[in-house]
């Protein structure tokens, strides 16, 4: 086709308003250009994070994003992966927040989709995520180093905790921290939901005896961390100078709260894991390199945390 001819052919095809269908592109191309996305939330902020950053990077790159939340039934979950993800249009799967097990791994890969995961260590694909250890251990850090002794964890539920264990890990991270300063962890620890109204009512109850209040807290998360400082305020206590508190995450709001946090990036991690994927998709054959890769967290130092109050 001459250059004249290429050109009165788009010119036709726009005054109709053509556009190329992605069923005859799949066909000719062997992809649906179409990612799939596993998550279990689509409301909570990490997971909302990432996913805006997945859906922008595969957008970029001329993808489609076609989303699957799974159930907590195993029956659904297995639907999922042995007819949608396996039988329906899309090229390669990022499971976001989930350990996927060893057959369902086994089943995407029977049919050479790539996989990769956002949220923690799977077997034998190439997921990334922070250190959760590490993060709590550094938040919890940053407050010994500014004198303080007398620090309490508001974290989430050790028996009922989502996969990849990340509120044991933050709990870990925070006690060897407080082992590593030689600070008594007895009584240091209060299981809360993680969200800001869970931070805000076990704040209350820690706060609320001045006797047994802690100097400094390290949240599970940003949310506990502003549902604690709102708390903090309505008892009449002051953020920093009488009460220091540190989050985990880098959460939307942590700036108007002044809050001091461990940023995440978790848009970053979702742009990052599409990178991962296209480049695999870009040359047939290839393999992404299987195995965790920490992603780097930032302390981002506001005015929710100073020195601890003079003892009298």
């Amino acid at each position: 086709m001459s250059v004249e001819t290429r050109d009165r052919v788009v010119a036709a095809a726009a005054t109709i308003g053509y556009v190329v269908s992605s069923t005859a592109q799949s066909l000719a191309t062997g992809q649906t250009r179409a990612v799939g996305v596993v998550i279990p939330y689509i409301s909570r902020w990490y997971f909302a994070e990432v996913l805006e950053g997945i859906e922008s990077a595969l957008r970029s790159a001329g993808y489609d994003l076609t989303l699957y939340r799974l159930s907590p039934d195993a029956a659904l979950r297995r639907r999922v992966f042995e007819y949608f993800l396996v039988r329906k249009a899309v090229d390669a799967v990022i499971a976001v927040g989930i350990e996927l097990t060893t057959r369902e791994i086994a089943i995407l890969s029977t049919v050479g989709k790539p996989i990769a995961g956002v949220g923690g260590a799977i077997s034998g694909i190439p997921t990334l995520s922070i250190d959760d250890v590490e993060a709590a251990r550094l938040a919890t850090e940053h407050l010994i180093s500014l004198g303080h002794s007398r620090i309490m964890h508001l974290g989430g539920d050790q028996e009922h905790e989502m996969d990849f264990h990340v509120h044991s890990q933050r709990l870990a991270g925070f006690l060897k921290a407080l082992n590593a300063a030689g600070i008594d962890e007895a009584d240091t620890f209060r299981t809360t939901a993680l969200s800001i109204q869970g931070g805000y009512a076990v704040a209350r109850a820690v706060l609320a005896d001045p006797r047994s209040r802690p100097t400094a807290i390290v949240a599970g998360c940003d949310e506990v961390a502003i549902g604690t400082i709102i708390a903090a305020r309505q008892l009449g206590i002051q953020v920093p100078s009488q009460l220091s508190i540190v989050g985990i995450d880098g959460h939307d709001l942590a700036e108007m709260f002044g809050l001091t946090t461990l940023a995440q990036h978790p848009k970053a991690q979702g742009v990052l894991a599409v990178e991962l994927l296209l480049s695999e998709l870009a040359e047939p054959g290839s393999r992404i390199e299987a195995g965790w890769h920490a992603y780097p967290v930032t302390l981002d130092v506001r005015t929710s945390t100073t020195a601890p109050p003079a003892e009298h």
